[in-house]
């Protein structure tokens, strides 16, 4: 998965992670695949994106996945849109790209 390097960034402190998310769906699933257009990594929700329950949902699903606390993840652009940026504190592009590219060799 070539591109899946455009969707995370690294900072000092941890690591931005571009989603976009289909919320309403019969399942939960991430990673769901990598939309190359937007260069954002698609996430399923169960959730309906309303009152932030889809934002909730697609926290704690990404703090699940990485094996982190949900209070060192945040929503840090799109919180009412479907193409979201998430900061994951404490965290390396390495593991996180390590992770994922276990997940899509699966796909």
């Amino acid at each position: 998965m070539s591109g899946l390097k455009n969707a995370i960034k690294e900072y000092q402190d941890g690591v931005s992670l571009n989603l976009f998310v289909t919320p309403k769906a019969p399942r939960s699933i991430f990673p769901a695949g990598y939309n190359q257009w937007r260069k954002r990594i698609e996430i399923k929700v169960v959730s309906e994106a309303k009152g932030n329950k889809a934002n909730q949902e697609v926290v704690k699903i990404i703090a699940d996945y990485f094996h982190t606390s949900e209070r060192n993840i945040s929503v840090v652009r799109g919180e009412k849109s479907r193409a979201k940026t998430l900061f994951i504190k404490d965290m390396s592009t390495d593991k996180i790209s390590k992770k994922l590219k276990e997940s899509f060799d699966g796909l």
